[in-house]
């Protein structure tokens, strides 16, 4: 029971086959909090370099519309065409910006995984709208690491925003008197100067969230040792079953070997431990091995041999070269030929006086 146990506990690294099958799904290590610093980051150098043709653009657009105002249609027709006209003007001088923020929301996307097209979240499940699904979920390791970061980035904000501002306290309370003109500067440089502290500050939360994310997602991919089994199975087959087949596949071989043995020259053997069957005809460019084998196997060979009448040639040395270089139905190599065709003469002459055997 305890190696079952053993067996289906997820203790061991997910394989890349895991992991893409995760990918597909959907499936992927993310951390909202890099997607929220990159909109941040993206909103606050938008405002560095934009702030003040847009704030320019919607001066003269709104100083227009305010010094003209007598002229401005109030029948329906007249009322939509000056509201679609100003509504264009506006969105001109937001265009850049919203596609920049929206390039900035993707790439914080893009940099913890690659884009992936997935309809599996989009799939109902009962564990979405189940009661008990839920309670586990808000009182989970996660939801509680998720408000504890809530409660951390809550109280890192306030006190930068307290540290910068409790400085300037004595302006802002004077703001009030000042000229809107003048409290736009001011504002400004506040805003830039506080924002720049909460890049800095999420940006580090967004680090150790992601790494937090990603090693959660990593443990749960991890895989069991008899799931890895069953992925080695499908992959490479079933161990048993291929050794089955070879099984199968070396019976037939040595059955097709055997029956090539009656159609051999001559069977040269070691004399007991190995044996070669050769077959030559005139008009071959080099004799050919049909049936080799060592012990039990070549024994049968030469059973086979002398059933048949074949010529079996005691040569040991031979033998064992033969047996190692050459392959069931390849030519003999070179270096062996003048060997071999000292045997297979001295067969031919046997045969010529009639004998079967040496």
């Amino acid at each position: 029971m305890a190696e079952g146990q053993d067996d289906n506990e997820k203790s061991e690294d997910p394989t890349q086959k895991r992991l893409e099958e995760a990918l597909e799904r959907g499936d992927v290590a993310k951390s909202q909090e890099v997607s929220t610093w990159f909109v941040i980051a993206g909103a606050t150098l938008l405002l560095m370099m934009f702030s003040g043709p847009m704030g320019g653009g919607l001066k003269t657009t709104l100083a227009g519309i305010l010094a003209n105002a007598h002229r401005i249609p109030t029948d329906g027709r007249g009322i939509m065409h000056f509201a679609t006209k100003a509504g264009v003007e506006v969105l001109a001088l937001l265009a850049i910006p919203f596609l920049l923020l929206a390039l900035a929301a993707i790439a914080g996307n893009m940099i913890q995984h690659r884009l992936v097209w997935s309809t599996e979240s989009m799939k109902p499940k009962l564990s979405k709208i189940s009661p008990a699904a839920g309670m586990k979920r808000l009182f989970s390791k996660i939801a509680l690491v998720n408000f504890a970061k809530g409660l951390l980035k809550i109280a890192l904000l306030g006190t930068v925003m307290t540290m910068l501002l409790w400085p300037e306290r004595d302006r802002l309370e004077t703001m009030v008197a000042t000229d809107p003109a003048a409290i736009l500067p001011l504002t400004s440089v506040l805003a830039l100067k506080l924002l720049g502290f909460v890049v800095a500050i999420l940006a580090v939360i967004a680090a150790a969230d992601f790494f937090f994310q990603y090693r959660q997602w990593y443990e749960k991919q991890k895989m069991s040792l008899r799931e890895i089994k069953e992925e080695y199975k499908q992959a490479e087959g079933d161990p048993m079953v291929k050794a089955r087949i070879r099984r199968i596949r070396e019976t037939r071989s040595r059955k097709r070997m055997m029956a090539a043995v009656p159609e051999a020259s001559v069977v040269i053997t070691n004399p007991t431990h190995y044996a070669i069957a050769l077959k030559y005809e005139r008009g071959d460019n080099a004799p050919v091995c049909v049936a080799k084998g060592v012990d039990a196997l070549a024994l049968k060979i030469r059973e086979v041999a002398t059933a048949h009448s074949v010529p079996i040639v005691e040569n040991p040395p031979l033998a064992r070269a033969l047996h190692a270089t050459v392959e069931i139905d390849g030519e003999i190599p070179a270096e062996h030929y003048r060997a071999v065709a000292e045997v297979i003469g001295y067969v031919m002459n046997l045969r010529r006086g009639g004998r079967g055997r040496a």
